[in-house]
């Protein structure tokens, strides 16, 4: 009985699967047999729903470049992500388009459409091609989705690693540091592994024993914190020199986590935004004073060279 559950649970999911398959291959298909639209015609649209908020236009609008979407994500299709997923995601895309296109610029919409398609897409690849964040910047971003085609392109497609004159050409080429491009390389050519896999198949080693701890050990965190228990102490001490409002300017614009502005302290104070400048000046200069006064200058004692 539970052999026959199991094979009816592996069934359905199959038939689902094959339902979600064909569902997407129709998609597809409707979605290239979509007439192309004329240049005025396009316009009118992308002005029915900018102005009016017109629905059917919208859809008109999009249905004829959906084509593009699913010309645009099969670019995409050796990241291993499903057909699937990268129209949904260029989908997206395009109804970002659609919202933000201005057609009295004189852009086809296709032009425009584009960058905002591939720009869903290659966002969806980076947050799902490994489970590892990769391409955090633009320019890992450029390294990521262009570093396999200029190795290709330069003939180096060689497994033992980037060479270092073509290393150099890469970075050129980029606009990015060698290290990226080494970094990158190796990133690309190594699949994901669990830091809790074994190093060996005997012994009780793991990978994530050979990683390095950067933190400071226990005897420089007790330092660091009795240092900065001990400088906080001295400029409370120091603050007692300065008057309420000086104290109140230091304390609101230097050392609280987020900085007031001088224009928000020149109307709580009832002055203006320069006088709250010049006094903010004049009561650091008297903080300096002060501290120096009490544990006298570092530079004359000889500690800061």
């Amino acid at each position: 009985m539970k052999r026959l559950r199991f094979e009816e649970r592996r069934a359905l999911a199959i038939n689902e699967t094959l339902e979600l398959q064909t569902g997407a291959q129709r998609f597809i298909r409707d979605a290239m047999r979509a007439p192309l639209l004329e240049a005025e015609h396009e316009r009118d649209l992308a002005r029915r729903w900018r102005e009016a908020h017109d629905e059917a236009a919208l859809h008109e609008l999009t249905r004829a470049y959906v084509r593009l979407v699913v010309a645009m994500a099969g670019r995409f299709r050796h990241y291993g992500l499903p057909l699937s997923d990268l129209v949904q995601e260029g989908n997206v895309g395009l109804m970002l388009a659609a919202a933000r296109f201005e057609p009295e610029r004189e852009v086809r919409f296709s032009t425009y459409a584009s960058w905002w398609i591939r720009s869903s897409i290659q966002d969806f690849v980076l947050r799902n091609w490994s489970i590892v964040r990769t391409g955090t910047t633009s320019a890992q971003k450029s390294l990521f989705f262009n570093l396999r085609r200029l190795r290709a392109k330069i003939g180096d497609v060689s497994d033992s690693g980037i060479t270092p004159d073509n290393r150099a050409l890469i970075a050129r080429t980029l606009r990015v540091p060698e290290h990226d491009v080494e970094a990158m390389a190796g990133r690309l050519s190594a699949s994901d592994r669990s830091l809790n896999a074994p190093l060996a198949e005997e012994g009780d080693g793991e990978w994530q024993d050979l990683l390095a701890d950067d933190a400071a050990d226990p005897e420089a965190r007790v330092q660091e914190a009795h240092d900065g228990a001990a400088r906080a102490a001295l400029v409370a001490d120091a603050l007692s020199d300065l008057n309420e409002r000086e104290r109140l300017i230091i304390r609101k614009r230097k050392l609280e986590e987020e900085a007031v502005t001088l224009e928000t302290l020149g109307e709580w104070l009832g002055i203006s935004k320069e006088r709250v400048r010049q006094i903010e000046g004049n009561a650091l200069e008297k903080l300096r004073r002060a501290l120096l006064a009490r544990v006298g200058d570092p530079v004359a004692a000889g500690y800061v060279g």
